[in-house]
């Protein structure tokens, strides 16, 4: 069984609170690179209203949502039909998705500009569906920088260390269905084994389950779903920042047979121009930087050409 961690008094900034918080996230990310977490502040209400809303997009025909077909945009955006990706790069995965970034206008520079991952989001005419979907954007982004200040904390960083490396992020808002796994299809992934692009993963399950993790001795190991958590990962951007203090876990998802199953994800990557280097305190003599430095921007390119296979 993964931690359970409480983050009560960890929004309020309380240093007690971050400091418990701290200790215990550090060791998750240290010994699994997984970790449930409760008491986050984000409302059964708003999760439920989530799920509501994805399942009546993908329930809509498949001509109303190639509408919204990501191939439609430069920035990650938009609908992914069933098996266009391969996230262990062998096999498509047996699931669609549906990406949100940062809310930009059209207006916005850096949109005019053409900056990578600064685009428009492409909402479908779902009811309630972007209201609903940037509610839950917004109060995930919160919960994503509360849990950069103790992982800050855990690292021997300033608390505020990572807030102006998170405040226009590459944050990508997946909605993800998994069509019932037929018989034929037992070898088929929903989604291979793989790991996360970026610095945080916040995933919010149904009661399906499937989500199945490989601990550090190479054993797979269940998820299941605990009402009112999310599941957290650290991705391969953390990694990097943290030379390795911090470890990305392989997981994978295999979904039941005869049933349909939905997750939300929130991917938490930095601004595009911050720059990914081995962090202060994270290097020594008998340890020196593993990786070279490099742009967030370049880095999530690079990841993404990987799963799709273009540019």
């Amino acid at each position: 069984m993964l931690d359970v961690i409480d983050l009560t008094g960890l929004g309020s900034g309380d240093p007690a609170a971050v400091r418990r918080v701290a200790a215990e996230l550090g060791r998750a990310c240290r010994e699994v690179g997984f970790f449930y977490i409760r008491n986050h502040g984000i409302s059964d209400e708003l999760t439920s209203a989530m799920f509501a809303r994805s399942e009546a997009f993908f329930a809509s025909p498949a001509a109303s949502k190639d509408e919204f077909a990501i191939t439609r945009s430069k920035h990650n955006r938009g609908y992914v039909g069933i098996a266009s990706e391969s996230l262990n790069l062998a096999q498509a995965d047996l699931k669609e998705a549906f990406n949100i970034g940062l809310d930009l206008p059209p207006s916005d520079p850096e949109v005019i500009a053409g900056k990578p991952f600064r685009g428009v989001n492409l909402w479908p005419r779902t009811p309630g569906f972007r209201d609903t979907a940037l509610g839950y954007f917004d109060a995930v982004w919160q919960l994503a920088l509360d849990l950069h200040l103790a992982i800050a904390t855990d690292l021997g960083l300033p608390p505020t260390f990572f807030a102006d490396k998170f405040d226009r992020p590459m944050a990508t808002l997946r909605l993800l269905h998994y069509p019932p796994r037929r018989a034929e299809h037992n070898n088929l992934p929903g989604a291979g084994e793989h790991t996360d692009y970026g610095s945080l993963t916040i995933l919010l399950t149904d009661g399906v389950g499937g989500l199945e993790v490989r601990r550090r001795d190479g054993t797979w190991v269940k998820a299941p779903p605990i009402a009112s958590a999310f599941v957290c990962n650290i991705g391969d951007c953390l990694m990097r920042w943290s030379n390795d203090t911090y470890v990305s876990t392989p997981h994978r998802v295999t979904s039941p047979l005869g049933r349909d199953r939905y997750s939300i994800a929130f991917f938490f990557d930095p601004n595009p121009d911050a720059l990914i280097e081995c962090l202060p305190g994270c290097s020594a003599p008998e340890q020196p930087p593993k990786y070279p430095p490099i742009l967030a921007a370049d880095y999530l390119t690079q990841r993404l050409v990987a799963t799709y296979g273009t540019g």
